[in-house]
């Protein structure tokens, strides 16, 4: 049986949250992010004609685009409106996998015996629309990366489906910068090669490429080939992440509690981040000294920042640390989790501090999880 993959993307969705509560921004340049020395984290396509991007830092922009409006952005409340899109897709599909809190994959294969696919999918994109307010766009294929990349294509609001014998002539033309695993250094590598097409991709020997890129060279050739054959993984809020520590002597020592809570923290965000996950609910555990639990949770705004989830982490916990008695165990939960790329809060963070959290990650990848960390979290 053929797969029948879709892909489905929210049009610049901050931006679209906010011309939502605000429809004076309609057809204005747009840009969600931080103060003049944040960055970028969405702009609108009126934007993007200027030379605009994600991840440009705010100063920048705005000497591209001086005439741009500005706004800080409120990440929970695109929480709350992605969490609205991911209910009216769920509830219409057998298989639905959130790859962030703006894109999602659908499975259908099977179902064109009952309905057409392409109008299946139509009909969600309309639903999403007609109950929120948020255009959206997609393309259904064979599979994960042919659809993603043709629903980059169609946008904005752009509807695409590409059948199994026009899936080579359509990927042919595009640069190889499309396909999804391509980042800035490989991009380089394959222009220096003269390599700046799909079909020139396509066409080269797998095992050459996997000399000159390594172990994702095989991967990127058949990307380059239209084969990809990762399934859709069904999304479930039930994901979770945890750590806990029980100390060898009952404490009462607030203190450090606070500081081994904070390297939990620590530990945990650096592996959302390892691993592309953002959490959206926070949960605390303490198990007193005569063995009873007290458990506090709350919802959050997507995130993987360390900064932005310790706040929460120690606002529960003083919640939750309510007797004069010592402390058996602590432990952190973060669940709720939706696959994304390397994500923080980028309408408080600034370059510097966004900078700082890569070259952590960095320095952890190569010497270890304990090799540099925040001061406040070394005391255990």
């Amino acid at each position: 049986m053929e797969r029948a993959i879709a892909h489905m993307d929210l049009d610049t969705f901050f931006v679209s949250c906010e011309r939502l509560r605000d429809s004076v921004l309609k057809n204005q340049p747009v840009i969600i992010g931080g103060g003049d020395r944040g960055v970028v984290a969405s702009c609108s396509y009126e934007a993007r004609k200027f030379g605009v991007r994600s991840a440009m830092p705010i100063r920048m922009a705005l000497r591209l685009c001086p005439e741009a409006q500005v706004i800080k952005g409120d990440m929970e409340y695109y929480s709350n409106m992605s969490h609205m899109v991911t209910e009216i897709i769920q509830e219409k599909v057998p298989v639905m996998e959130k790859a962030s809190v703006d894109e999602f994959y659908l499975d259908l294969s099977g179902m064109d015996k009952f309905f057409g696919c392409y109008q299946w999918t139509a009909e969600i994109a309309d639903a999403v629309i007609k109950h929120t307010g948020l255009p959206i766009s997609f393309a259904l294929s064979t599979n994960k990366t042919v659809s993603k990349i043709g629903t980059g294509e169609a946008k904005p609001t752009g509807k695409l489906e590409l059948k199994l014998q026009e899936i080579q002539p359509f990927l042919n033309p595009l640069s190889v910068k499309k396909i999804p695993m391509v980042g800035n250094v490989t991009f380089e590598l394959l222009s220096r090669l003269g390599v700046r097409k799909i079909e020139t991709l396509s066409k080269m020997p797998a095992d050459v490429l996997q000399q000159l890129i390594g172990k994702n060279g095989i991967e990127l050739w058949k990307k380059a080939n239209g084969i990809d054959n990762n399934p859709v993984i069904q999304y479930s809020e039930r994901k979770s992440i945890s750590t806990e520590t029980t100390f060898s002597e009952d404490t009462i020592d607030v203190q450090n509690i606070r500081s081994i809570l904070s390297g939990m923290v620590e530990q945990l965000c650096y592996q959302l981040r390892n691993e592309k996950w953002l959490t959206s609910t926070v949960s605390i555990r303490i198990r007193y000294a005569n063995f009873d639990t007290e458990t506090k949770q709350c919802k959050v705004p997507y995130t993987s920042a360390d900064h932005t989830l310790l706040k929460y982490v120690l606002e529960l916990f003083q919640k939750a640390y309510t007797r004069r008695m010592r402390i058996r165990l602590v432990g952190v939960k973060f669940t709720g989790l939706v696959h994304g790329n390397h994500q923080m809060n980028l309408f408080e963070d600034t370059e510097e501090l966004i900078s700082l959290y890569q070259t952590m990650d960095k320095i952890k990848d190569r010497f270890g999880l304990k090799s540099v960390g925040r001061a406040s979290g070394l005391i255990n």
